[in-house]
């Protein structure tokens, strides 16, 4: 009988709950369909750090360097990490407006398009990971802040986070937003030294990442979603047998369809809590969607031609 194969499996992201519960999805399925083959353990980063890093801190921007050192077997990280490391098209996701629901962004991740976007995410980043499916980590953005952004004029000379990548700034550049980038985790913080007044989150985050503290108002027009991809690393990959590699990318779907759903519902959980507790929630009215909308037509024009085969019209289209 063949040796069992082990992978470590390090959550880079908090909440850590997210991404552990995708992690058991992913053990469950892959047990199912392979019993006894493979053998997953899912740590967080400082986990890791004390059990196989001698104590040393493994940053979560460490993760991607251990994965392609072949230390750590698999992970689920933002799409605009992987964006930033590996692939450019991935930048596509953060669109403004791209998605009409969660319906039709489980149509695009799911079907054709989905599978040529993990296929450039391997292929640019020159073939060091395997993608094996597109999780949410959150869902739609929302955007914690000091006080109400309730109409594009309220952008104006924001201190504004922004997420990591080109569109994104963009984006909220065009809104007259003064932005800057740096981790989410770091929000709280930097709003509580008055570096910023506002900044991209989501609903699951505003708690665990203690939002609440600083930014008392949550500002919700469903601009974009945040997402996650479950990648392995290639050269463990190449080492599983053609069954095994089956059931992993089978066991990578059905573990992000059940994500992707558990994040919506998440989502609507965590408004309703902070409604009860005083947060102050502003949901756009369509008429100011229409308007964030309408400014981002130059953002359109731009990435139109900047990603290739006309992929934002076919996935507004999907």
């Amino acid at each position: 009988m063949s040796q069992t194969k082990k992978i470590v499996w390090v959550i880079a992201h908090d909440p850590a709950y997210l991404f552990i519960r995708a992690a058991k999805f992913f053990k469950d399925a892959l047990e199912e369909r392979v019993p006894g083959q493979i053998e997953i353990e899912v740590l967080t980063d400082t986990e890791y750090s004390e059990k196989y890093n001698n104590g040393v801190k493994v940053g979560k921007k460490d993760v991607l360097d251990l994965m392609e050192a072949g230390k750590i077997q698999v992970s689920q990280l933002y799409t605009t990490w992987l964006a930033d490391r590996y692939s450019r098209t991935l930048n596509v996701i953060d669109m403004p407006f791209l998605f009409k629901d969660h319906d039709h962004a489980a149509r695009v991740f799911d079907g054709e398009i989905g599978a040529e976007l993990l296929s450039k995410l391997e292929s640019e980043g020159g073939d060091k990971i395997k993608a094996l499916a597109f999780t949410y980590s959150g869902g739609y953005r929302t955007i914690p802040a000091t006080k109400a952004i309730a109409t594009v004029e309220d952008f104006k000379g924001v201190k504004f986070r922004v997420s990591s990548g080109p569109v994104i700034k963009d984006t909220f550049d065009a809104l007259g937003a003064e932005t800057t980038f740096f981790p989410v985790e770091e929000l709280t913080e930097r709003t509580l030294a008055g570096e910023v007044e506002a900044g991209e989150c989501t609903y699951t985050r505003y708690y665990p990442l203690n939002n609440d503290k600083a930014l008392p108002f949550i500002n919700d027009m469903e601009h974009n979603v945040a997402c996650t991809s479950i990648i392995v690393n290639r050269e463990f990959w190449n080492t599983l047998t053609e069954e095994q590699q089956a059931a992993m990318k089978a066991a990578g779907v059905a573990s992000a369809k059940i994500e992707r759903v558990e994040s919506v519902e998440d989502a609507v959980r965590v408004e309703a809590e902070c409604r009860e507790n005083g947060v102050n929630v502003v949901k756009w009215d369509e008429a100011e969607v229409a308007k964030f909308k309408a400014m981002m037509a130059p953002i359109y024009d731009k990435y139109t031609t900047y990603f290739s085969d006309d992929l934002v019209n076919r996935i507004k289209n999907a």
